[in-house]
């Protein structure tokens, strides 16, 4: 069965803002492969970010950050962004302060 990508205006948002067209096309790329199967892939979030999930792209450096809706059978990327540890502009920090919004 495939699912539907549905992105919400802030990942759009994000996906745009990434400057570098080829991480961009990376990112879209990473994204499109979620159609299948995606509660297999990437790793199940914790706490603020509990029922989501996390795939890697770019070498790694950027997450997408998505809930499996199934029953709707919609993928919905809610981040895309870079993973900075410790940062505040780390992908992970932005979205569980604007999910607790």
């Amino acid at each position: 069965m495939e699912y539907e990508i549905e992105l919400t205006p802030l990942a759009l948002e994000m996906l745009i803002g990434v400057k570098d067209q080829r991480h961009q096309k990376s990112l879209s790329d990473r994204i499109d492969k979620l159609k299948t199967d995606p509660e297999k892939q990437g790793k199940p979030l914790i706490d603020n970010l509990k029922g989501y999930r996390s795939v890697r792209a770019v070498g790694q450096r950027y997450r997408i950050i998505y809930k499996v809706e199934l029953e709707k059978v919609v993928v919905l990327v809610v981040g895309v962004g870079l993973r900075k540890e410790g940062d505040k502009g780390d992908i992970y920090t932005l979205l569980q302060k604007l999910l607790s919004e």
